[in-house]
């Protein structure tokens, strides 16, 4: 397993489909994981940080995690087949739940857990970068920073 981090959310185009970027911790590789425009909105929201008047569902899955006596130690992302991708919950209590990494990411933001992807996947999904990509992505952090979470919504 390799830690990731999560860079950003976009939107792709010309297809208008929300994506999440995943990066490598000490690596040069990038894992791009289409995922819903609600998911994208929820990763985004926590990604900067944005607080919302009532909890939002993935507030709310972190709430009743710690109000149940447990915690979530480690988001894996365990698999990749045709072009879908397949994540666990991994709790202090040993409880392991298969999920989607788009809600795995988002509940892993609020909590302040650690992302993994398994080496197989990255083997099999990811993109190297070179110097100039490493400057493209870097551009694209900028805009992610200017980014709105309602840019999003349709």
């Amino acid at each position: 397993m390799r830690e990731v981090e999560v860079v950003g959310v976009r939107v792709e185009m010309p297809s208008s489909q929300p994506l999440v970027l995943l990066r490598e911790a000490e690596g040069s590789r990038y894992l791009p994981i289409w995922i819903g425009a609600v998911e994208a909105t929820a990763i985004a929201y926590a990604h900067q940080g944005t607080e919302s008047p009532r909890p939002l569902t993935h507030e709310l899955m972190a709430t009743l995690v710690e109000a149940l006596g447990d915690e979530l130690t480690e988001v894996r992302i365990v698999d990749v087949r045709d072009n879908v991708f397949y994540a666990e919950l991994v709790f202090a209590s040993g409880v392991q739940v298969s999920a989607r990494p788009s809600d795995s990411i988002a509940l892993a933001l609020r909590s302040g857990t650690r992302i993994v992807c398994a080496e197989d996947v990255l083997d099999a999904a990811s993109i190297s970068t070179s110097q100039d990509e490493d400057e493209e992505i870097e551009k694209f952090r900028e805009f992610l920073d200017e980014i709105e979470p309602e840019d999003f919504d349709r």
